[in-house]
């Protein structure tokens, strides 16, 4: 599978070129499935931010919005109970997988229970767009800060990465460089911090940080 990690979607020039890159043909002739389900995770969303985000409305157009082919919706929730058979097909039919914010601990633990998870090696021609959560899921751990789930046993998620991630640098009042090497410095594992105008991309193990923003690689 192939990566893009972002902080707040496809929000320039440069991210969308990485994401055209992955995908290797237009965005108009892709279709995508997107993943709301880390937004049941977190206290911050709820009914109206999913339905912005499946529906592509205006504040979703850096990421449901950009213009895909199809957009189809992938609720995790529901998997282990209408069978592999139904959606493991839905997922190889799409070339990206948009992966939406919110819980990270919360969309990791439905991503193992739906077999998601296990589905992912077998893919290693779709790309996997992720937003905060959506992108912070693919790396070892999140950190206590981040876990907003009151099920959630400890703060580590599939690391699919080596890496874990700091997203929306300066975004908010306590998302400052300096939170973020606070942050680091309890991991264990290389870490880092981007705002909303910065991606990483991942293929083949191979990292490259795309950004017309600001970001930091943070010391472990």
């Amino acid at each position: 599978m192939k990566l893009l990690l972002t902080s707040g979607g496809v929000t320039n020039p440069s991210i969308s070129s990485a994401l055209v890159r992955l995908l290797g043909k237009p965005v108009a002739e892709c279709h995508a499935l997107v993943v709301p389900t880390a937004q049941w995770g977190h206290p911050m969303c709820g009914p109206t931010s999913v339905r912005g985000l499946v529906a592509a409305e205006a504040d979703f157009r850096h990421f449901t919005g950009l213009g895909w082919a199809s957009l189809g919706v992938l609720e995790l929730t529901a998997l282990p109970t209408i069978g592999a058979e139904r959606w493991v097909p839905w997922v190889r039919d799409a070339d990206v997988l948009l992966v939406d914010g919110g819980d990270a601990t919360y969309l990791c633990h439905w991503m193992r229970e739906s077999r998601l998870a296990d589905l992912l090696p077998s893919l290693p021609d779709t790309v996997w767009v992720g937003v905060s959560a959506g992108s912070m899921v693919m790396t070892p751990r999140i950190g206590s800060d981040f876990v907003q789930w009151p099920a959630a046993p400890d703060d580590r998620t599939l690391g699919v990465v080596d890496f874990s991630i700091f997203p929306h640098l300066d975004v908010f009042p306590t998302n400052t460089l300096a939170h973020a090497e606070r942050w680091a410095a309890d991991l264990g594992v290389p870490a880092y911090a981007i705002d909303d105008q910065t991606a990483i991309a991942v293929v083949d193990g191979t990292v490259e940080v795309i950004s017309e923003g600001q970001w930091k690689q943070l010391a472990s």
